[in-house]
């Protein structure tokens, strides 16, 4: 094959690349740092995201991506340049065709927007696929079948709660929170209560490590390091679980009442179906300890995780791009 295929998982914290025939060539966070100056990408991916919060004025390590859509057009172009020039290198005689995933809720704006970076990235032909649909493909669920299957896809910035039956979106509700604000009500937390102010990755730190969306039978604890609100110096602290869960409820339960708004709209033949097969979670924040417990117990129906629930949007993006004649219908593209 001559052209390559790819398909890339645009997301608010972390980019994956699915090149089809090979599987997954890049997973890494979505920030790039650009010099000041000229406006010239520095470093992308990893070696960005270790910028983050420790630039010179000479540097600008910024995340292009906010709440799951473009924020910086010309950023995510530089971005998306060079993760099309990693794979198909640096002489390539056709230019390759590159699907890209976006929220079911962007609007029909932003979805121009990913297309028209797509193209002026390098892609001969660029489409754009609804992530739930793409997740629910990666999934495993049979989309196509009659009957009804529920995705939850909660990344870093956004979540897309969707019922998808005979291939395609029947009702689905987008909100703007997800890992990221977990992040932040971490830090308002420890602000208000302790006077200490941390950084983004000391909260995804946390998070990661002692956070669970319900109250843990034997609590942990977690030394973290950061600023004193009053007096301006470094401080250390001792937090347990039990507060990170305390902390994180409410961006929590915004995400599950955009769930329950999914099924209050529902029709009833479809609500039947979920009920029987449960809910299916995707995304970085699926992985929350005991989020789809709390899911389960708030809204009625049984929730679990999908095996491997990064990779669920970019290898259903990949197969769709691998059998792109059968999906035609579920597809918007541009060349």
């Amino acid at each position: 094959m001559l052209r390559k295929n790819i398909a890339i998982d645009l997301g608010t914290a972390n980019t994956l690349v699915w090149v089809a025939g090979e599987g997954l060539v890049a997973n890494e966070p979505t920030v790039v740092a650009i010099s000041a100056e000229d406006s010239k990408v520095v470093a992308v991916g990893e070696d960005a995201k270790r910028m983050l919060g420790r630039t010179p004025e000479s540097l600008i390590a910024s995340r292009p991506m906010r709440e799951g859509v473009i924020a910086d057009y010309q950023v995510t172009e530089a971005m998306l340049r060079y993760f099309i020039g990693k794979v198909t290198g640096r002489f390539q005689l056709f230019k390759p065709e590159v699907m890209v995933c976006v929220p079911a809720g962007c609007t029909q704006v932003e979805r121009r927007a990913a297309l028209d970076a797509t193209l002026a990235a390098g892609a001969s032909h660029a489409y754009l696929i609804d992530e739930p649909l793409a997740a629910a493909i990666g999934a495993g669920i049979p989309v196509s079948a009659p009957s009804g299957h529920m995705i939850i896809d909660s990344g870093g910035g956004a979540t897309e709660a969707a019922v998808i039956s005979l291939g395609g979106v029947v009702v689905h509700k987008s909100v703007r929170i997800a890992g990221n604000k977990i992040d932040e009500a971490i830090q308002d937390y420890l602000k208000k209560t302790h006077n200490l102010i941390v950084g983004d990755q000391t909260a995804e730190d946390i998070k990661i490590k002692i956070g669970s969306a319900t109250t843990l039978a034997k609590e942990e604890k977690l030394e973290i390091s950061g600023r004193d609100l009053v007096f301006g110096l470094p401080r250390s602290l001792v937090i347990t679980s039990g507060e990170i869960t305390e902390a994180i409820r409410g961006p929590l339960m915004q995400i599950i009442g955009a769930v329950k708004a999914v099924l209050e709209d529902t029709p009833p033949e479809l609500a039947a179906d979920i009920i029987d097969k449960g809910i299916v979670m995707s995304g970085g924040t699926g992985l929350l300890r005991n989020f789809n417990k709390l899911m389960t117990e708030e809204t009625g129906v049984p929730a679990h995780v999908a095996e491997d629930p990064m990779l669920c949007v970019v290898r259903g993006t990949g197969l769709v791009l691998e059998n792109i004649e059968l999906w035609k219908r579920s597809v918007t593209t541009k060349r």
